[in-house]
């Protein structure tokens, strides 16, 4: 049990953890409304990168070195950094536990972490990975293989692999494999290519308005769909890959698949000091209420980004949409802005579904599968591919994280607010 007397080594107003998408854009909603508070981060990253640029990493549109920049340099004016890892929390003392030993103690915390990539849950993935035609688009050092890749491939056996929900972007391992398809394509060499999508789950998306356009690219590209298949063992050496498979009375079964390439997604869990705290819901994940994310036992914790164990998608989008939200509700509990109810959240994310190299189905929803687009479908219709769509994910939405999202800058995601129980 943490000692609640134990002296803390630092003290701020506000403890956000975790410097990723958003801890860094909740620092910044938080110091464009009120310049004046005392706001730090706690991450012991040096580097920060932007995820969502991966897929494109992986498909020869961007580079690796586009998507990283320095932390410290993201740092917002106001904020502090505390270059530390988190072991644990006592939230009765208003406490954070670093893996140091040292305490920081606050007046309110957000917990900010992301989630835990965990490439042990598959026998023998960790020592194949980048090498023999075993990649994955979730390493930042791993998606350029992706793109050697498949610019190097003459046929063969592509498989492309899903684990069970939930996942940080629910469409990035069909994204990769539509990206490499039309590649493929374009080279004249998708004819003599076997691509399977194995997945862990029963439905090619989360959204059932979005599946038909994704199930004309299925067709087009000739791939062979292969559901509740869930990865569990690699052998690069030897390029085959077991599946573990549920028979419909229940029998569970391993079968096998030769490859020449393989893209690989891991299991996806909270952070280890997360699952351990007291913090977490029955799931292991951040229990917070869905609209206003305050947690749901702790009152000064709120949260925000993929640790959140609430029914949205896990991607940047939802975090931006997030920040505001977590700004706006603390700074009211603090007294520091005065609005009549606290602001709410509709589990809004986006999946910019990346069909084929120029095209884009922009998939926008919220809680309970619900579509959200942001354009009106005369600009770009959401169950439809688009080129303008395209143009958004590559040209519009990186300086928007940047410089936007980042910043404190709100566009088109202003807080609504509405009568919720707080």
């Amino acid at each position: 049990m943490p000692d609640p007397d134990r002296a803390v080594a630092h003290h701020h107003q506000i403890v956000i953890v975790g410097a990723g998408a958003a801890g860094i854009a909740v620092a910044s909603s938080l110091l464009a409304r009120r310049k004046d508070i005392d706001v730090a981060l706690i991450d012991p990253a040096p580097e920060h990168f932007y995820q969502p640029g991966w897929t494109l990493v992986g498909g020869g549109v961007f580079t690796a070195d586009q998507t990283r920049r320095e932390l410290a340099s993201l740092i917002p004016r106001g904020a502090s950094l505390i270059e530390a890892r988190v072991s644990g929390f006592a939230p009765e003392a208003r406490q954070v536990i670093l893996s140091d030993g040292r305490r920081i103690g606050y007046d309110k915390l957000v917990v900010a972490p992301g989630l835990k990539l965990d490439w042990q849950g598959i026998e023998g993935l960790a020592q194949s990975l980048g090498r023999n035609g075993v990649t994955s688009n979730y390493r930042h050092d791993l998606a350029p293989y992706t793109w050697d890749l498949v610019r190097q491939r003459r046929g063969g056996t592509a498989l492309f692999t899903q684990p069970p929900m939930p996942i940080k972007c629910a469409g990035a391992p069909q994204k990769a494999m539509y990206l490499s398809c039309h590649a493929w394509e374009r080279a004249g060499t998708l004819g003599d290519t076997r691509v399977e999508f194995l997945n862990a789950g029963q439905a090619l998306f989360g959204v059932a308005d979005y599946v038909p356009p994704l199930m004309e690219y299925v067709r087009r590209y000739g791939i062979s769909l292969s559901f509740g298949h869930s990865l569990k063992r690699i052998d690069g050496d030897a390029r085959t890959a077991w599946f573990q498979t549920t028979g419909p009375d229940g029998d569970t079964q391993l079968v096998e698949r030769r490859f020449d390439m393989i893209h690989v997604v891991p299991p996806q869990v909270a952070p280890d000091f997360i699952r351990s705290s007291v913090l977490a819901d029955k799931a292991g994940w951040l229990d917070v209420h869905g609209e206003t994310l305050r947690h749901a036992r702790f009152p000064d914790i709120y949260g925000a980004g993929d640790v959140l164990g609430t029914g949205n998608a896990k991607t940047a989008a939802a975090a931006r949409k997030q920040a505001p939200i977590v700004a706006v509700n603390l700074l009211r509990d603090m007294g520091r802005i005065q609005t009549p109810h606290p602001a709410v959240y509709d589990g809004y994310g986006s999946c910019p579904l990346t069909v084929e190299r120029g095209k884009i189905v922009l998939a926008e929803f919220g809680y309970g599968g619900k579509r959200l687009p942001s354009f009106p479908a005369w600009l770009i219709d959401d169950r439809k591919p688009s080129r303008l769509a395209w143009l958004l994910k590559e040209k519009i939405l990186p300086p928007v994280y940047w410089r936007a999202m980042l910043r404190g800058r709100e566009l088109l995601v202003k807080p609504r607010l509405a009568p919720v129980q707080d």
